[in-house]
């Protein structure tokens, strides 16, 4: 395999750390991903996606959702069922053992809701980005006198006199 070295990638670049770090952490990451369950992501709006796995088998109560700071953590373990004692299977074909599935999420996201249905996990994210983090236009003052004022800020920043 092949290593690339980054170092030039932080040296020229400015406030791109969690890209070079993705590239980083992508090109280390082992090859061997999980394939279970099957998954698809779609784009279901500007800022917003619905991830969707594939978990026949599967009750509502035996997965896990969980979103910790960047990553979503699914995860599933059947429980015991009394019913599955005594049968005695020809060909199981149904896959209904235990996994974890992470997903790196970008700045911002949020998990919006989660439904089960049809062996279907269907889950809606969003990027909700902060009114702090929002662009906003500066207006340029003319003549010797400068104050500060932001054009379509809110009410809670006031113009401030230098």
């Amino acid at each position: 395999m092949r290593n690339f070295d980054l170092a030039p990638l932080y040296r020229a670049s400015v406030g791109f750390d969690q890209i070079a770090d993705l590239m980083d952490r992508m090109l280390t990451q082992d090859v061997s991903q999980p394939s279970y369950p099957p998954f698809n992501i779609e784009k279901t709006a500007e800022d917003g996606w619905r991830i969707s796995l594939a978990v026949a088998g599967f009750a509502s109560d035996e997965i896990a959702i969980e979103q910790r700071e960047n990553a979503l953590v699914i995860s599933a373990r059947k429980s015991e069922d009394a019913g599955e004692a005594g049968k005695t299977y020809l060909h199981r074909g149904i896959a209904t053992r235990a996994f974890e599935r992470r997903f790196h999420l970008a700045d911002h996201v949020r998990v919006t809701g989660a439904s089960h249905e049809n062996g279907m996990l269907h889950i809606a994210l969003v990027r909700e980005v902060p009114e702090a983090l929002k662009p906003r236009r500066i207006e340029i003052a003319k003549g010797a006198t400068v104050s500060p004022k932001a054009i379509g800020a809110d009410a809670a920043h006031e113009t401030v006199e230098v």
